[in-house]
């Protein structure tokens, strides 16, 4: 909740979110969905991978602000200042945002939510994105490669035409893996069909993932059976994005096993997967993502533990 002007409750002073005024540097389609670039300096100055800003619509009948991840953030060059967010029109808000002209002003807050925590030690990544989800990856992507590490991604979507930037994710990772669950592009399935396959051949580590929570809900479990540590950025209706209304709590289980509701516009959006009490949650993953036959016991192979990986108590 808010504390005072400018500052958000469980944030440094350091990181306060800023309300600014922002001119649309571009606007353009993106496969199914939009990009909006903003020219956002203050902003950008503060953002992570993994937080949100939230945009002000003048649509009818629309009260409150929209999220959307940041997507990149240009802190250098001609572009310096810029933040892009990417979006689907499914709404009168997101609708209005489709039709707004370079040169136009929007309102924006950010950045809010916690960003994704960095790797402490040398490790291989896996980024896992579904539809526009994968948006805020490549700025992941990008701090990662800039520390050296190295950077595996599989993007999935139901079509081809919701595959987001295929160029881009080649560009950023050592290898990346489609697929579709219409086959129309990559292969063909869901993110967990390819997910043991991508792990052992890439040497995985550490799993970032960001998309629908039902998939997050799945990577996560895939993660818990090999015992890989994972965080994920979910997606939840934030009325408010600053922790007044509640209205996005999910289930996370504390280390002594007790389940405390956290929100997720200012706890999250980036959790650890493993720590969310899915069961507890609406997000069904389907059928068991595991079919228990009868298999020859095989010694698990030695996993670095959330501790190891992000220095997470």
């Amino acid at each position: 909740m808010a504390t005072r002007a400018g500052t958000i409750e469980g944030r440094p002073d350091t990181d306060d979110p800023v309300k600014v005024t922002c001119e649309v540097l571009a606007r353009r389609r993106e496969g199914a969905y939009w990009l909006l670039s903003l020219a956002a300096p203050a902003i950008a100055d503060r953002a992570r991978p993994g937080q949100f800003v939230n945009l002000a619509v003048a649509a009818p009948d629309t009260l409150l602000r929209r999220p959307f991840s940041i997507a990149r953030v240009s802190k250098q060059g001609m572009a310096a200042g810029t933040v892009d967010v990417v979006f689907a029109a499914h709404g009168p808000g997101t609708s209005w945002l489709t039709g707004v002209d370079v040169h136009d002003v929007v309102d924006v807050v950010g950045p809010l939510g916690t960003p994704f925590p960095l790797p402490q030690r040398q490790v291989a990544c896996l980024l896992i994105g579904g539809g526009y989800g994968v948006a805020p990856l490549f700025y992941l992507a990008d701090e990662l490669t800039r520390r050296g590490l190295r950077v595996d991604m599989i993007v999935g979507a139901a079509t081809q035409d919701r595959i987001l930037n295929a160029i881009e994710a080649k560009r950023l990772t050592a290898s990346v893996t489609f697929t579709t669950e219409d086959g129309s592009y990559g292969e063909h399935g869901r993110v967990t069909d390819v997910f043991d396959e991508v792990v052992e051949r890439c040497g995985s580590g550490v799993v970032y993932a960001c998309g629908p929570n039902p998939m997050l809900r799945a990577v996560s479990e895939r993660c818990r059976e090999r015992r890989i540590p994972v965080q994920v950025a979910v997606e939840e209706h934030m009325a408010c994005g600053i922790g007044v209304c509640f209205t996005c709590v999910l289930p996370i289980r504390r280390k002594d096993g007790q389940v405390q509701m956290k929100r997720a516009c200012i706890d999250g959006p980036v959790f650890n997967g493993a720590r969310i009490a899915w069961e507890d949650t609406r997000y069904e993953i389907g059928p068991p993502l595991v079919v228990e036959d009868e298999v020859d016991e095989q010694p698990e192979p030695s996993r670095p533990t959330d501790a190891d990986v992000w220095g997470e108590s």
